[in-house]
């Protein structure tokens, strides 16, 4: 009957993994799954928590950080707020120079500043995001940082997201 309550633990246990997704409860039920074997085999409580011990800890300092690293490589990585929005264009609501100014970014309007003393960026006009500083989108000339093909004479402007 011992066996049955490890395996209703290791269950329970592996539920609970799946809502925290770190990998120490799933190797606790591989630690009870390892008291069960125990049970299985006859041995008492002391051995049975002994192996619950000694499996869990084995799991966690062997096995966890390779399954770890295993789904880190396998998980492509988000860019979420900031950082989804460095490398955006914008267009200018308001005059943007180096002490400040406002755009239009991602639906939202944003202080701005040029990331260049010298630049000054009028309404209406398309700029990239090379950085966000607090509250403040740092931009600068799309022209000066688009890719080859792009912001030259003649070719189409580029797209403001």
């Amino acid at each position: 009957m011992g066996w049955l309550l490890w395996l209703i633990g290791a269950i329970v246990l592996a539920i609970v993994e799946m809502f925290t997704l770190d990998f120490i409860f799933l190797m606790l039920a591989g630690g009870a799954l390892g008291a069960m074997i125990a049970a299985l085999a006859g041995g008492p409580l002391w051995v049975q928590v002994v192996a619950f011990a000694i499996v869990s800890t084995l799991l966690l300092f062997l096995a966890r950080p390779a399954v770890r690293s295993w789904m880190e490589s396998r998980t492509p990585e988000t860019r979420t707020n900031f950082k989804a929005l460095k490398g955006r264009t914008a267009e200018v609501v308001s005059e943007v120079t180096s002490r400040g100014g406002r755009v239009k970014l991602a639906g939202e309007v944003w202080s701005a500043r040029s990331a260049r003393p010298d630049e000054v960026f009028y309404e209406g006009q398309g700029v990239l995001v090379v950085d966000i500083d607090g509250a403040f989108a740092v931009v600068t000339s799309i022209e000066r940082s688009a890719p080859a093909g792009h912001g030259g004479p003649g070719s189409p402007p580029l797209p403001i997201n």
